[in-house]
């Protein structure tokens, strides 16, 4: 017991650690800033921040949400993306259990954050995260060799059809960045549940879309990358038991 908690604490501070590079990918990769070697600064005044400014969530609570040096507001976004990184690792080992695949689909979790946010204010998925996600989906193939063909098929079973609806529609209807996020994620997931996120994907879109326009009079524009994130996250967790239960009904 004490063993497993010790456990899931660690994989939470880890989490968190990886959202705080989550953040800085966020803020930087829109403005194409380098994610690497530039320095953590504040934004307002450009102090460039210590190594006891950036320790993930804490730091944010002891300075009370302002920068050290000019006292300007910081982003509750930075607290926000370290603790619900860290809380997805936990839910993700709690579920998937301790091996190989949970890392994988970990890392593909922080990554959907971060093109999530991304794509929510820019309306732009970055080719870089999907081409991240691709290295996510290549090492599932090598580490689980005898069912590449599942994961062959997930890679085009869906962008396929949105390639096609993309051309038909001449990209009013679908957007490039989408079309890949489906390919590479598909060919971490494999197909069977890469055509349940979509679906589910479709389906979050679709009502919390109509929710936001009813309420906050949201344009029709919508980014799709965050919802379709929602169906892939929720495939790679529950999607085996929500197949089963479904072919129980046929």
């Amino acid at each position: 017991m004490r063993e497993a908690i010790f456990f899931y604490i660690s994989i939470f501070l880890f989490g968190i650690v990886i959202g705080s590079f989550m953040n800085v990918c966020i803020y930087r990769i829109p403005l194409k800033e380098d994610i690497v070697k530039t320095r953590s600064h504040c934004m307002s005044c450009g102090y460039t921040l210590k190594w006891y400014d950036l320790i993930p969530v804490f730091s944010f609570i002891f300075l009370k949400g302002r920068c050290r040096k000019c006292k300007a507001k910081l982003s509750i976004q930075y607290p926000l993306v370290e603790t619900a990184n860290g809380l997805a690792w936990v839910l993700v080992f709690l579920i998937r259990g301790v091996n190989i695949d949970s890392l994988l689909y970990c890392l593909l979790f922080s990554a959907l954050i971060v093109l999530s946010v991304i794509d929510f204010r820019t309306y732009e998925i970055p080719l870089g995260i999907n081409i991240f996600i691709l290295t996510l989906g290549l090492v599932r193939v090598a580490t689980d060799y005898s069912n590449w063909l599942s994961y062959l098929i997930g890679f085009f079973c869906v962008s396929v059809f949105l390639t096609v609806l993309y051309y038909a529609t001449g990209g009013r209807a679908i957007g490039g960045g989408d079309i890949k996020l489906m390919a590479v994620c598909g060919l971490v997931l494999g197909w069977k549940l890469t055509v349940l996120s979509f679906f589910l994907g479709c389906i979050f879109g679709a009502v919390i879309h109509l929710i936001r326009m009813k309420v906050s009079g949201e344009s029709h524009v919508l980014a799709l990358g965050p919802y379709l994130s929602m169906g892939i996250v929720t495939a790679m967790l529950w999607g085996d038991q929500m197949i089963n239960w479904y072919f129980q009904f046929l």
